[in-house]
């Protein structure tokens, strides 16, 4: 499957933003998505994932109460709402595709979990 995310953009501090993860056949449905980002010299670090249905999601603590992601499979797509922005959320935003689901923090957390990836899109956010 081919993942494109995009929507990202220069906001300021306390701004919303939404990211969007479009996917190619085979269809999405069939696939649990992550976002992950990656900050200029830091690794690549889990921000959310998403279950086939969307019936669950999980966070990571630094986004939790903040972002909601959230899915329309009939339209093939992920979207990744981002709300009260901060500097430290800068980054380039990657989603990415596990065929299966698993709700252990150590394996949804994994990016080597994930088979499928975007070519990411950037996120700045000026204070």
């Amino acid at each position: 499957v081919q993942l494109q995310a995009s929507g990202g953009g220069l906001v300021r501090t306390g701004d919303s933003l939404r990211l969007s993860c479009a996917a190619s056949a085979p269809t999405l449905s069939n696939y649990a998505v992550g976002w992950f980002r990656q900050a200029p010299g830091k690794e690549r670090e889990f921000v959310a994932t998403i279950s086939r249905a969307g019936t669950r999601t999980y966070y990571a603590n630094s986004v939790k109460g903040r972002f909601t992601s959230s899915r329309d499979n009939a339209k093939n797509t992920v979207y990744l709402q981002m709300h009260s922005m901060k500097p430290e959320d800068t980054a380039v935003y990657y989603c990415a595709a596990d065929p299966s689901f698993c709700s252990v923090y150590g394996c949804y957390a994994r990016p080597s979990r994930y088979d499928y990836w975007g070519q990411g899109t950037l996120v700045t956010v000026s204070s």
